[in-house]
């Protein structure tokens, strides 16, 4: 939703990125703080990826980084050669995902990065690793948000809830559906995504409402990875 807007010149004013998983939000303050010095260490994995891939990702993955351009170029190239994408850590707040089968992931985009970073670049965008409920608080008349939180499991047997360490429960979807209700009250402009579970549409009936298709990339058969639905839900 961000870099759309961005890229569509829709931004105005402040712009707050946040989330709770800091080593995402990490990141997001590497590119934009200086790019080509994260783009040197991702080229640097890449080669070594190529060298011997089983024993580099999971070397990679057990290593514990202090520098913070270390860490993500960790995440990015974890995230390239993974599991399908998958993000999800143990509750230790461990990276628990198996290796993926790519004969040469693209672990360095140098253009995508780099066009990452001219929208991040500006003055007006924040960038905090922090809970929804607490930048929120901030919001006023007028203000457009974009909730996307981990969503609600279709069953119980496909629950990848575990976002950070603390999970992502039905007490929080709830907590997450009274906050979309006090934002209206505000007059805030809000629009939060979410799967289409019974659940999610009695959290908000009161609410707009629209059903698209969405092509889902964790399920192991490749023949159910289509036709999947989600709710976009706005006032």
């Amino acid at each position: 939703m961000f870099f759309y807007l961005s890229s569509n010149g829709l931004l105005l004013n402040k712009t707050y990125l946040t989330d709770i998983n800091g080593d995402l939000i990490n990141v997001y303050k590497c590119l934009q703080k200086n790019p080509e010095f994260l783009l040197a260490k991702l080229m640097a994995n890449e080669r070594n990826y190529l060298k011997n891939p089983f024993n580099f990702y999971y070397n990679l993955r057990r290593s514990v980084f202090t520098d913070n351009f270390e860490k993500a170029a960790q995440f990015i190239t974890l995230n390239k050669t993974c599991y399908n994408g998958l993000y999800r850590v143990n509750k230790k707040g461990e990276f628990n995902v198996p290796m993926g089968r790519y004969k040469n992931p693209m672990i360095c985009d140098v253009t995508n990065l780099r066009n990452a970073h001219l929208a991040l670049d500006p003055l007006g965008v924040r960038i905090k690793n922090i809970d929804y409920g607490h930048i929120l608080k901030r919001a006023s008349k007028g203000d457009f948000i974009y909730l996307d939180p981990p969503f609600s499991p279709l069953s119980k047997t496909a629950n990848f809830t575990e976002y950070t360490s603390g999970g992502f429960g039905i007490k929080d979807q709830e907590n997450l559906a009274r906050n979309f209700t006090m934002l209206c009250k505000k007059n805030c402009k809000v629009i939060v995504s979410n799967s289409d579970t019974e659940l999610v549409r009695e959290l908000y009936k009161e609410y707009k409402i629209i059903t698209v298709s969405s092509l889902r990339c964790i399920n192991s058969q490749s023949n159910r990875r289509r036709g999947n639905r989600e709710l976009i839900i706005y006032n």
